[in-house]
């Protein structure tokens, strides 16, 4: 029963990442390297949230936030 569970989690998983994929390749401007974040170890992912959480505080306090972090290199 557990594994029919888990099967299924992993199928609406993999299939909502396709769906957000889909949706980051349509969208103009968006940063295609995002697409395999869930590829990168933990570390460079959480270099990323970092990034996004600063991003943002300063959008909540009126600064313009500037371009996007990159994720190459990250």
């Amino acid at each position: 029963m557990v594994s029919i569970i888990q099967n299924s989690q992993n199928r609406d998983t993999a299939a909502m990442q396709i769906k957000l994929d889909e949706l980051i390749v349509r969208l103009e401007g968006a940063r295609e390297e995002l697409l395999d974040l869930e590829q990168l170890d933990e570390d460079k992912i959480e270099q990323i949230r970092k990034q996004f959480e600063d991003r943002a505080a300063k959008a909540r306090s009126g600064t313009d936030p500037g371009p996007p972090p990159s994720v190459v290199g990250a």
